[in-house]
């Protein structure tokens, strides 16, 4: 196994493996954080990609990417603080009345 083949095999995990917490896990933070698994799975694959056709725009790319991510955690994670304080849980199915 090649080198681009390990690392899009560790990106498919990643990506797998933030998948099921999303499905599995019912905890506001815990999902966040699958969240962010599954994006660093399609940044490792993109790198990958973009580094086998020698081309820099993925990296770049990735660089906004993590930009983004980092502006969306510290957006999300004192909404996800705000509403565990009014409803005293982090359970998802809680803030089903939410919905709009």
């Amino acid at each position: 196994m090649d080198k681009t083949q390990a690392l899009l095999v560790l990106a498919l995990a990643l990506f797998s493996l933030g998948l099921a917490g999303v499905v599995v896990r019912r905890n506001l933070l815990v999902m966040l954080m699958s969240m962010e698994l599954m994006l660093n799975g399609v940044n490792l694959s993109l790198v990958t990609f973009a580094n086998q056709m020698g081309a820099a725009e993925g990296a770049v790319l990735v660089f906004l990417i993590f930009v983004v991510a980092a502006a969306e955690i510290a957006i999300a994670i004192p909404i996800v603080l705000l509403l565990a304080r009014r409803r005293h849980t982090l359970d998802a199915d809680a803030y089903a009345d939410l919905k709009g």
